[in-house]
């Protein structure tokens, strides 16, 4: 039976740990990072860490295992923060973002079991008047904040690290099988990495065939907010795990395509 072929578009960070899994699964990768992560640092940064220090903050979410590191890159004294920050409730959103977070000391009170914003501001109760803060990306989902603020809570957000669009012979590669018909599988793990792959195929001129030739093959998403990325775009959603991992995304095209 012939390899699968499936295109891996996720930051240059995960590519060789994405391809090795896609690999060990029985698909042939095609990479091409249509998203890559910048350090940031927002005018609402200090005042995130000057609460924490201060011990003003109930609950700090943490929205993805770059958050983490970003955040913890910042500190002139990072020992000191974590103690600050293993007095408050942190909340991590997906494993990997657990896991960023115990590796560095960091405790975490909550880990919502649906590993979006949505999923997390469902179990949250009983934050009327708490004060929140949020460390993610320049790219974070609105719900997030809108949600907690519905439920009563007082929410801070900065942004510590900021999403780009790379463009180099790679992109090129890939728009070119793809246009070929020798991609079986795209899997997209954001509305980002949805949105800069539309942009890019807009600039080659392409997209409306791009759109044409997925909607015969496999789109795989993670999350809603994907999924609904996609859509909009008129492009068919074949797959969405129940769990938002990578590993996850790659089982449901194996089960599905073998």
């Amino acid at each position: 039976m012939e390899m699968k072929v499936i295109a891996i578009m996720r930051p240059a960070g995960y590519l060789a740990e994405s391809v090795k899994l896609a690999t060990s699964m029985g698909f042939s990768a095609i990479t091409a990072p249509m998203i890559d992560v910048m350090d940031k640092t927002d005018s609402n940064f200090k005042g995130f860490v000057d609460r924490i220090m201060g011990g003003e903050a109930d609950y700090v979410i943490f929205t993805s295992a770059n958050g983490v590191e970003f955040t913890l890159l910042k500190m002139k004294y990072p020992d000191e923060f974590i103690e600050r920050l293993n007095e408050t409730n942190v909340i991590a959103i997906g494993p990997k973002t657990k896991e960023a977070l115990l590796k560095n000391g960091i405790h975490v009170t909550m880990m919502p079991r649906s590993y979006s914003s949505s999923g997390l501001v469902k179990e949250l109760s009983g934050i009327e008047g708490a004060n929140i803060e949020i460390a993610r990306s320049s790219h974070g989902a609105p719900e997030l904040v809108r949600g907690l603020l519905e439920k009563g809570a007082v929410v801070n957000e900065t942004q510590v690290y900021q999403i780009i669009s790379p463009r180099d012979e790679r992109h090129v590669a890939l728009l070119k099988r793809a246009l070929a018909g020798e991609v079986d599988i795209f899997a997209f793990t954001s509305t980002m990495m949805v949105r800069n792959f539309m942009a890019f195929a807009d600039e080659k001129e392409v997209k409306d065939e791009i759109i044409r030739i997925m909607n015969k093959k496999t789109v795989a998403a993670i999350g809603k907010p994907t999924c609904d990325t996609l859509l909009g775009f008129g492009i068919k959603v074949g797959i969405m795990p129940e769990y938002y991992t990578f590993e996850e995304m790659l089982r449901e095209c194996k089960k599905n395509d073998f």
